[in-house]
């Protein structure tokens, strides 16, 4: 009785989240083309900086620090966190072109991305950071933790995302996924994958690890 009481009133981190139609809506899956999202520079990612015919404005690692910041000779301290490499080429050659260089022409690249990670944590085999290329979906993602342990809900997997400065979650049926009967969501650098924890096969765990200790005492 006391057990059932226990389950019952269990707290489940998904309250409240979108699920269904509406998780799709925070979560969506890849656009159907397969065109990947353009990547965005995130905190200790490490870029490439080259300036045409400027060897001491050419750097083969700059890091980014924890702030979301680089320094660039002449500029001074740029945030960076959030922009795509293309939209910072263009700002650096916007500053040296302001007073330092005629026509500068700047390539930026990321030499190392610490933002192309994904965190799975939860009733998985595996918990951990792993490295995604580009994208990802949840159920490549939660393979890569080698699947769930025998307490974890695969009707409650819980992928949370930062958007716009917010962190947002949304709940998936990862049995349906695997099923087919629902979209497989995208998953993106930075978002963080939460499996959830039955309670009854939880105590159905510690009653069978319990078993032994009961039929000792049985012997007496």
């Amino acid at each position: 009785m006391a057990l059932t009481l226990l389950l019952a009133g269990c707290f489940s981190p998904s309250d409240g989240l979108p699920a269904g139609e509406e998780a799709y809506r925070v979560i969506p899956v890849q656009s159907e083309d397969g065109a990947l999202r353009e990547y965005r520079i995130g905190v200790l990612d490490v870029l490439s900086i080259r300036t045409f015919q400027e060897p001491e404005l050419t750097f083969d690692q700059i890091a980014v620090t924890s702030a979301g910041t680089i320094n660039f000779p002449f500029i001074g301290e740029l945030n960076v966190i959030g922009k795509t490499p293309q939209t910072l080429s263009d700002e650096i050659e916007a500053g040296l072109g302001t007073r330092y260089i005629r026509d500068p022409q700047v390539v930026v690249g990321v030499v190392s991305s610490a933002a192309q990670r994904v965190t799975v944590d939860g009733e998985v085999v595996q918990p951990g950071v792993y490295e995604i290329a580009g994208t990802s979906s949840l159920i490549e993602s939660v393979a890569r933790a080698r699947g769930l342990k025998f307490t974890g809900v695969d009707d409650e997997v819980i992928v949370f995302r930062m958007i716009e400065g917010e962190r947002h979650g949304a709940v998936f049926d990862l049995r349906a996924i695997r099923e087919g009967r629902a979209p497989d969501p995208e998953i993106i650098g930075g978002d963080r994958i939460v499996v959830g924890y039955s309670a009854l096969r939880g105590a159905w765990e510690d009653f069978k690890s319990a078993a032994p200790v009961f039929n000792v005492f049985r012997r007496f």
